[in-house]
Parts: C-alpha cells; structure tokens; sequence
C-alpha cells in the first residue's frame, strides 16, 4: 500500500497542514491538502510552552492530547477530500510541535500523542523522527532536504530550495549532492511582532512592512548574531529566535517606528537566506521558496533583490507544487520511508555519524 498521510505544525504555531501521498517507485503525487487551524488558547499555550513554565508536565500532556485532535481532524478531511477510508492508508506520519531544541544538549522535544493519534484515526501514526539523528550525533534539523532531492532535484541543474516557515532553511541540490541547514528566523520574529503591535497573527503579504523603511543600524546589530556565522551542519528554533532577543537588539533603538522594525525583520530573513544561498549555493540556476514565506511578496522581493537578477526567484508552484503543501508532504515521505526501513535523514545535512531509519510506530 503507498497511501501515507504526513501532518506538519511547525515554529509558526498557526495549524495543522496535512498532505495526503501516493508513492509509486519514485513517483510522488499529492491526492489531497487540507488545513487546520490551532484555537487562540492552543496556540496561546503552545507558545508559552516554549520556554520553561510553572506546571509544565501537565500543561504539555493536556496540549498534547489537544493536539492528537487537531491531527486526527486534519486526517479526517483528508480522508473526505479524497473519498478513502481509513484501512485505505499505510500511515499518517506526523511530526508534532516542537517546544525545545537544544541538539547541543542531546536532545529535541516534539510534544505530540500519537498513541491517541493512532487510536482516534485506527490508522499506523509514525512519529518521533528527530530523536534518532540527533542520538546519533546529529542536529535533527533538518530533515526537509532529503525529500527536497527526492521531489525537486534535476540533475545537471543546480537548485536551493528555500523553506521559510517559523525557521527558515536551505537546500542545495547539485548533481546528486545535497547539502542544508537551517539559516535563521524565518517569520518568527515578524510574526511576534506584528502580533504585538497589531493583534494579528501574520504581515499578509508583507503589507505592513512594506510602510516602513529599513533600519540600518538595528539590522547590523541583528546580523552580528553568532549563529549565523556558525558552520554548517547547524540547526535552531524559538529557543533561540524570539521576541526577548528582538527586544534585546531594540534596546538601543527606543524610538523606532513599529513599522520600521517590521521591514527591518523582513530584510533580516532575506539577507540571511541569501548570504546562506551565496555561500553554500553559488551557482545556483534558481532558488525555489516553500512555506509560508513564500505568500509574502515584500519578503520575496527582498530575495530576490538580495541575490541579484541573475538567479531566478520563485515559488514551488512553479515546480508544481504548492508552498503551504512541501513540509507535509516531506513527513508523509518520511513515514513511507520507515515502513520500507530506509534512512530518512542525511549525514550531509544533520552531521548525524550515518543514515539512520528515523520514527517510532504506534499501530492502530
């Protein structure tokens, strides 16, 4: 059976996007998407479990049983959308939401109940697809590039894939090889931001920050972040990238215009994307941007403008699939990959000691 249903909810914390695969040798098709969103109180507690907390155990358990529901919602119109039944699916492979990543401490925390998964869908649930490359050395991040090779690499053509969810990150795709890492913010930072002046979750499509002006000298001290200088393989999420180290390098800019920081945001993701590109994917033919990233065209822009006219900048619509549907999809491979015990992650990427099968079962 090659039916495999992946769920994704990453360091945005917006939702569930679910994608539903058909694998046929090396044949990838999608049959369905399908989206849902995270109530204000989950997503609220999701946030706050980000950083250490009174209570935390419980609180994480009770959001995990939360979130089991929202998959299994997600897999239910999945399943509808393409008139199957459950016994129709090998699996749903499901990421989780991470809450910590600390890879330099031997560890990734993904809360996640993927026996109540199992039980609510009578579905196979693959879950736990980091803690193995990271037990064996690795980042754990990410995990995206070796599907990216699966589903966009074009030998003889140089590619980057750039996905740029919460946490952007790249994949270079060259004869073969492929290398990845994660760059840096990705929407996080505009997120918390418009989020705190405005009340709204996103900037849709760069709106507000195209009303402001770039400020040189807040970007600089952004930039002078250690991490971004730190040599691949390297990975890193909201443990890192959040609304207190923004508030940290704005200490010094008291009187900046909300709108202004906005933009300068902005500029902070494509100008790290594209030294990351030029660094590691010089030559590159075209650089293809998936995630939520992808709808924001001042951000697009800005990528394009950073990397100069000579490369070509685009979505992955362009390459026929659509940016919101790439990471759900890159998990429903990584469940087809562990039914059939082959390595899902790569060494090149994560810096793990060899490829390793990655992912737990929970039988329905």
């Amino acid at each position: 059976m090659s039916l495999y249903i992946g769920l994704m909810s990453g360091t945005s914390l917006d939702g569930v996007d679910g994608a539903l695969a058909r694998f046929t040798g090396e044949a990838i098709d999608t049959l369905a998407a399908a989206y849902v969103p995270f109530p204000p109180a989950l997503r609220a507690e999701l946030m706050a479990l980000q950083a250490a907390g009174h209570n935390e155990i419980e609180r994480e358990a009770l959001a995990a049983n939360q979130l089991a529901r929202h998959y299994a919602d997600c897999v239910r119109a999945l399943l509808d959308d393409a008139s199957l039944q459950a016994q129709d699916i090998r699996a749903v492979a499901v990421h989780g939401q991470t809450i910590r990543h600390r890879p330099e401490l031997g560890f990734t925390r993904q809360t996640n109940n993927p026996a109540l998964l199992a039980e609510l869908c009578g579905i196979d649930v693959v879950a736990d697809f980091r803690s193995r490359d990271i037990a064996a050395g690795g980042q754990g991040a990410p995990l995206v590039p070796a599907f990216h090779q699966a589903l966009f690499g074009n030998a003889g053509q140089t590619r980057v894939v750039a996905n740029i969810g919460g946490i952007s990150n790249i994949s270079v795709l060259a004869d073969g090889q492929v290398t990845g890492f994660d760059t840096g913010p990705g929407n996080v930072l505009m997120d918390a931001w418009i989020a705190r002046h405005q009340g709204k979750e996103f900037d849709q499509d760069g709106a507000w920050a195209a009303s402001g002006k770039e400020i040189p000298g807040l970007l600089a001290n952004m930039l002078a972040e250690p991490y971004f200088a730190l040599p691949a393989p390297k990975s890193t999420g909201r443990d890192l990238f959040h609304i207190n180290w923004l508030d940290r390098h704005l200490a010094a800019f008291p009187d900046a215009a909300p709108e202004d920081v906005q933009r300068t945001l902005t500029r902070l993701t494509a100008l790290t994307l594209a030294q990351a590109i030029q660094t590691h994917g010089a030559g590159a033919d075209a650089v293809y941007v998936c995630g939520g990233g992808a709808y924001n065209g001042v951000l697009m822009d800005e990528l394009g403008a950073a990397l100069g006219t000579q490369v070509v900048v685009a979505s992955t619509q362009a390459l026929g699939v659509a940016p919101n549907r790439v990471e759900a999809m890159a998990f429903a491979w990584l469940g087809y990959r562990f039914t059939e015990r082959l390595a899902g992650n790569l060494p090149s990427v994560t810096g793990a000691a060899g490829d390793r099968v990655l992912g737990a079962l929970y039988p329905r």
